[in-house]
C-alpha cells in the first residue's frame, strides 16, 4: 500500500481532524506529552545509572583482588542486562497498551520501576553477602528493564497520538530529549556527591553510600511520575475508538504490519548499536584506558547538553526533510566521521582535550537517532498495534547490541581491544543507513 493511499485510509478516522482547535483537546495532549518526557527521563535515568553512578562504587560489589577488566565487564552487564529486560516489557505491556489502554498500562509499570528503583539503593556489597550483591543488583537491573520497556512502550504513544500531525516530528523529539536531559543531571549529580565523597576502593565513602544518592534521586522521581500518570494524564481517545480490538500480536505479525516491523527492527539493530558502542561503552573503557574521571563525566555532560539543544532542531529537520532522510544523514556521519573522532579519543586518552572533543563528537552523533526514531517508528503502525509495534520495534533488536562487552573481548582476540567498540560503531551506522534506505517517508500519515 502506498504512503498516499495508507494517508486516505487514515484521514476520516483520525477525531484530530476536527478536534485540533479544541482547547481541551490540545491541554489533554499537553498533560500526555510533559508526563511522557518526564517518563522516558526517568527511563534514560535508571538506564544509565549504573554506567554514571555505580562506575565509580563497582568496587563495592566486586571482590578486592578484581581486575580492571572484570570491573568494566560487570558494569557493562549491569547496563547491558537493563536493555535484555526491555524487551520482555515491550511485549507484555505493549500487548497490555493496545488491550486495556494506554494510561493504565503506564501507571502500572511506572509503580513497577519505582519500587525497583528503591530496592537498589538498599542493596549490601560483597564484602557482605559475596557474589550475592551482584547477583541482586544484576537481577533487580533486570526487572527494572522490564517495566522501563512498558514504561515507553505505553506512554509515548498515548502522547502522540495526541500531537497534530505537523509537528509530530517536534513531539517525538521532546519525547526523547529526556535521555540527554537524564544523562545531564546524572552527570552533575554525580559529579557534585564525587567532589565530596572520596572514591576508589570499596570502602570508600562514595564506594559504601554515596552511590545510593542518586539511586534514591531517582525513586523519588519515579514516585513523582506514577502519581502524576494516577492523577492527571487522560487516556488516548484515538486509542478509545479502538479499544481491545483483536489480537495485537497477531496482527503485528502479518502483511504490511510485518514488513513495516522488519524494517524497523533493522533502523533500530543500527541505533541501539551505535549507542552501545559510544555512551553505553564510554565511561567503563575510558577509565580502563586510565582518562582521568573528570575529563570522562565532563565529556558526558557536554554531550548531553549538546544532545537537549539539538533534538528539537533534529525533529523539526525531520518533519520538513522526512525522517528517513535524517536518520541516513546520522547514519553516514556515524560511518565514518563519528568513529574518525573516537578513534582519536582513545588515541589520545591521556589528553584531556582530545577526549572532550572527540568522544563527544561521536557521543552526540549516537544521540541524536533518539531524536528521530519515535515519530519514526510511530508512524508505520495503525492504532490496534501501535504500543505494540512501536515498543516491541524500538526494544526487541536493543538485545543482540546489549552484549557488546562480550564482541569486545571476542573482537579483541584479533584486534587491538582498545579499539574494538569502533567496529561496533561502524556496524551500527550501516544497519542504520540500510534500515532507513528501506523504509518510507510517513510523515503526512495521520495515526
Amino acid at each position: 500500500m502506498s504512503s498516499e493511499t495508507h494517508i486516505e485510509a487514515h484521514d476520516a478516522a483520525d477525531p484530530r481532524l476536527e478536534k485540533n482547535n479544541d482547547p481541551e483537546y490540545r491541554a489533554k495532549g499537553r498533560k500526555a506529552l510533559r508526563a511522557a518526557i518526564g517518563g522516558f527521563f526517568v527511563d534514560m535515568y535508571d538506564v544509565y545509572l549504573p554506567v554514571i553512578a555505580l562506575a565509580p562504587a563497582i568496587a563495592y560489589f566486586i571482590p578486592a583482588d578484581a581486575s580492571a577488566t572484570e570491573a568494566a565487564t560487570l558494569t557493562a552487564l549491569i547496563f547491558a542486562v537493563s536493555l535484555v529486560g526491555r524487551p520482555i516489557g515491550s511485549i507484555v505491556f505493549g500487548v497490555l497498551g493496545d488491550r486495556v489502554g494506554r494510561r493504565k498500562t503506564t501507571v502500572w509499570v511506572a509503580a513497577g520501576f519505582t519500587v525497583c528503583t528503591g530496592l537498589i539503593a538498599l542493596l549490601p556489597g560483597y564484602a557482605d553477602v559475596g557474589w550475592w550483591a551482584a547477583g541482586a543488583l544484576v537481577l533487580l537491573r533486570l526487572i527494572d528493564g522490564i517495566f522501563l520497556g512498558g514504561e515507553y512502550t505505553a506512554a509515548n504513544p498515548l502522547a502522540m497520538e495526541y500531537a497534530p500531525r505537523d509537528r509530530r516530528g517536534l513531539y517525538g523529539a521532546l519525547l526523547n530529549v529526556g535521555y540527554p536531559a537524564a544523562l545531564g543531571c546524572m552527570t552533575l549529580l554525580t559529579m557534585g556527591i564525587l567532589e565530596v565523597l572520596p572514591s576508589g576502593d570499596a570502602d570508600a565513602a562514595y564506594s559504601v553510600w554515596g552511590w545510593r544518592i542518586p539511586f534514591a534521586v531517582g525513586f523519588v522521581i519515579s514516585a513523582m511520575v506514577f502519581v502524576h500518570y494516577l492523577r492527571s494524564v487522560p487516556e488516548s481517545e484515538l486509542w478509545a475508538k479502538t479499544a481491545g480490538v483483536g489480537n495485537p500480536l497477531a496482527a503485528l505479525l502479518r502483511g504490511r504490519n510485518l514488513r513495516n516491523f522488519a524494517v524497523a527492527f533493522v533502523t533500530s539493530t543500527g541505533a541501539w548499536l551505535i549507542l552501545d558502542a559510544t555512551i553505553g561503552v564510554f565511561t567503563g573503557h575510558f577509565k580502563k584506558l586510565g582518562a582521568d574521571p573528570g575529563t570522562v563525566n565532563t565529556t558526558v555532560l557536554i554531550s548531553a547538553v549538546a544532545g537537549v539543544a539539538l533534538f528539537p532542531l533534529i525533529g523539526a529537520a525531520g518533519q520538513r526533510f522526512g525522517r528517513r532522510h535524517v536518520i541516513m544523514t546520522i547514519a553516514l556521519f556515524n560511518l565514518v566521521p563519528g568513529p574518525i573522532a573516537f578513534a582519536f579519543a582513545i588515541g589520545n586518552f591521556t589528553s584531556s582535550a582530545a577526549v572532550i572533543i572527540g568522544a563527544s563528537i561521536a557521543i552526540v552523533a549516537g544521540l541524536t537517532v533518539f531524536a528521530m526514531i519515535t515519530a519514526y517508528i510511530m508512524e508505520m503502525f495503525p492504532t490496534e498495534v501501535r504500543s505494540s509495534g512501536y515498543g516491541i520495534a524500538y526494544s526487541l533488536p536493543s538485545i543482540i547490541p546489549a552484549f557488546y562487552p562480550y564482541y569486545m573481548l571476542w573482537l579483541g582476540k584479533g584486534m587491538n581491544y582498545d579499539l574494538t567498540p569502533l567496529v561496533i560503531l561502524v556496524a551500527g551506522g550501516a544497519f542504520l543507513l540500510v534500515g532507513a534506505y528501506i523504509s518510507k517517508d510517513l510523515r503526512h500519515v495521520h495515526l
